[in-house]
């Protein structure tokens, strides 16, 4: 990898895609981006995080990392864009180049991905994000696992430029164990949380006094837990849209009928999906919740 500064491109600039890219910019990166069909708010983003938007033929001719970043039904078809350019324009890709999924995926998924840039010339990193989107001394740790070593330790560099990246490395570590490693996180964090949305929304469908009464008894028996639930609900609501293919994606990685836990789970927030763009009914109730806990405290 030439010492010179490296040029990437972020798809896409979502809130997490947008901050990464505005810490790569800050340490003098050049960020490119496609906003093909993408609303008002994520161009203002992009502008905001002083990231340049190209046609994808040209992002990806003009970028030595492709970084993906996106919901994650949207993993495998943004790599399958991307290997169709690099077939258009072979000899005339950058070299090297290296696609790094940064997606909520199982890890059969990104080893799929993978598969796409076999024989490309484009090399691979498996990288999962863990922690919200930079903000002042705030970094998201990038876990990264790569077949290629070297791949790895060129990605693990990055760090210079203003990422937090820990390379997985090992007995039997590749493609597919950053992404397990996030998936099995967010199964954790994130199920526990559409866990305690479920019990919530249950118990105020019983009655408004039932839900009143759970709050009471968990801020006397369980107050840790209450408080997490007070600190992640408010922050994950808004993403419910996600949360669903990711639930989705925990599902396959668990298999079997334990893995129908996370498939329900997906549909809690695909039921809070809806109430955001619907009625906002479950919303209200969840949020009032969350603000008696507040005022209690």
């Amino acid at each position: 990898m030439s010492s010179a500064v490296p040029r990437l491109a972020v798809v896409a600039a979502g809130s997490m895609g947008a901050a990464v890219a505005k810490r790569l910019i800050s340490f003098g990166c050049t960020v490119y981006t496609n906003l093909d069909g993408r609303s008002e708010a994520t161009r203002k983003r992009a502008q905001d995080a002083g990231m340049i938007d190209l046609p994808l033929d040209e992002l990806v001719l003009k970028s030595d990392w492709i970084l993906s970043i996106l919901p994650p039904r949207d993993a495998v078809s943004f790599a399958e864009k991307i290997q169709e350019v690099a077939a258009r324009h072979g000899s005339a890709l950058p070299s090297p180049q290296t696609f790094v999924d940064c997606n909520a995926v199982n890890p059969e998924t990104v080893k799929r991905i993978a598969a796409l840039f076999s024989g490309t010339g484009i090399e691979f990193v498996d990288a999962s994000i863990i922690g919200g989107a930079p903000r002042g001394d705030h970094n998201p740790t990038f876990y990264a696992s790569a077949e290629d070593v070297k791949i790895l330790d060129e990605f693990t560099a990055l760090s210079k430029y203003g990422l937090k990246v820990s390379p997985l490395k090992g007995e039997g570590a590749g493609v597919g164990d950053a992404s397990a490693l996030k998936i099995s996180y967010a199964g954790i964090v994130k199920g526990a949380a559409g866990l305690c949305t479920t019990m919530v929304l249950a118990a105020h469908a019983s009655s408004p006094a039932t839900v009143d009464a759970l709050m009471r008894e968990l801020q006397i028996s369980q107050p840790i837990l209450l408080d997490r639930l007070v600190k992640t609900v408010p922050v994950l609501l808004p993403k419910a849209y996600r949360l669903i293919g990711e639930m989705e994606e925990i599902a396959d990685f668990v298999g079997g009928s334990e893995g129908d836990v996370y498939r329900g789970l997906a549909r809690v927030y695909e039921r809070i999906e809806n109430s955001i763009a619907g009625d906002h009914e479950d919303i209200a109730t969840l949020t009032k919740f969350v603000e008696k806990a507040k005022e209690s405290r």
